[in-house]
């Protein structure tokens, strides 16, 4: 831990054994991204997470890139019970400093998986049992019409271009959401939040 003197004496009781280095406020200013840095900067490990053997709801957000969406992802994970996020192919950390801020502490409550093959982690998924949602515009189902009491992964899009053609096609079934106003499209935080709730309320 680099701690300034003034976090040292504000949070002291919460450092317990770990190693600490006093720094100043400009060294902390320079360790952190954030405008106001509240004086703690920690050099931690990245936890190693897997999901459970027989997961009942996932979410899985495919070649994401933006690091608030993916915080906020795993923040509604969490919020409606799901089992951990996945994150799949190409796209943000979500060890980020962004992401980790936007999960509000999800992060450490949920297992977060980071999978570079896409299609193995969707055969993997099906091989434990559980069905593979795609949400897409032109989805054939609508989201009402889904059968969300069986275990269920739920596949979230880029923010620019949605899923890749291959990956919804790999999916049990491609689902929309119905909107009945003007708007085009939502984007994947508030697709995500419909789609997780639904499944949360089914079960």
């Amino acid at each position: 831990m680099f701690v300034t003197a003034d976090a040292l004496a504000r949070f002291s009781g919460l450092l317990g054994d770990a190693p600490t280095f006093e720094v100043t406020d400009k060294a902390a200013k320079a360790l952190s991204d954030t405008v106001t840095p509240v004086g703690l900067v920690a050099v931690c490990r990245t936890p190693e997470a897997a999901l459970p053997p027989s997961p009942r709801l996932v979410a899985v957000a495919v070649e994401t890139s933006d690091p608030g969406n993916a915080g906020t992802l795993i923040r509604l994970a969490d919020a409606m019970g799901a089992d951990g996020v996945v994150f799949a192919g190409e796209g943000v950390d979500p060890y980020n400093a962004k992401c980790l801020r936007s999960s509000a502490g999800s992060i450490f409550a949920l297992p977060v998986v980071q999978a570079a093959d896409t299609a193995e982690l969707l055969a993997s998924l099906k091989a434990a049992g559980v069905q593979v949602l795609a949400t897409t515009l032109d989805g054939e189902l609508p989201l009402p019409a889904a059968d969300l009491g069986k275990p269920t992964a739920w596949l979230f899009g880029s923010e620019a271009h949605g899923l890749a053609d291959d990956v919804a096609d790999a999916a049990d079934a491609r689902v929309s959401i119905p909107m009945h106003g003007g708007a085009e499209s939502l984007n994947v935080a508030a697709a995500a939040a419909i789609c997780l709730y639904a499944s949360s309320q089914a079960r």
